[in-house]
């Protein structure tokens, strides 16, 4: 998938113009493509037309104008975008208490070893961004990258349509498991397709 370029942004005026009939196709297209893992773990996983809508939720919420801030988060965001043979995320720690989250947190520290995609029983771990990992604690939000080893688009779509596709988490604080199959498997098999 190609990054978004400046050119393709809207003004902030001519996104306000039509958020109001974008904004239910991104939710919908941002909800087939959730994937709880456990409780306390969701994966959004991102593409070209997520970003875009993202950027310009931030352009939008921050009222940005100028055009070196735009490509800045363009910069930032367009990283979210998944290179060939690979799906991308971000990864949501969640925990209702505020107390209870800070404590998971610490817990949870050294995730990005805990953390695989499963391909018909193999298992292949996930990048995580190197600039969100810490020694303290974790960050409650993370992009994630699952390179594929190779595995091509068509055999992805069979492989998630017989369920045999997942997501593991095997730290000794949180141990969860997601089968990626279903309209969250036709979706990332699109992304794959367009990569």
């Amino acid at each position: 998938m190609k990054p978004i370029a400046l050119e393709e942004t809207l003004s902030l005026a001519d996104y306000e113009r039509v958020r109001p009939r974008l904004r239910p196709l991104f939710i919908h297209e941002k909800e087939r493509r959730r994937l709880a893992v456990g409780a306390h773990l969701t994966l959004l996983f991102e593409n070209a037309q997520t970003v875009w809508y993202q950027v310009h939720e931030m352009i939008r919420v921050e009222k940005i104008t100028s055009r070196e801030a735009i490509q800045h988060e363009l910069d930032t965001y367009n990283e979210l975008i998944p290179g060939p043979g690979e799906l991308s995320a971000t990864l949501l720690i969640e925990y209702a208490d505020i107390a209870e989250r800070d404590i998971a947190l610490r817990r949870l520290i050294g995730l990005e070893r805990h953390l695989w995609i499963v391909l018909i029983g193999e298992r292949l771990p996930v990048k995580f961004d190197e600039r969100q990992v810490s020694a303290e604690q974790v960050s409650a939000v993370q992009f994630v990258k699952f390179p594929l080893g190779g595995t091509r688009p068509e055999r992805f779509q069979e492989i998630a349509a017989r369920g045999e596709v997942a997501i593991e988490a095997d730290h000794p604080s949180l141990a969860a498991r997601a089968v990626i199959t279903g309209p969250i498997g036709a979706a990332l098999t699109e992304d794959l397709f367009q990569s």
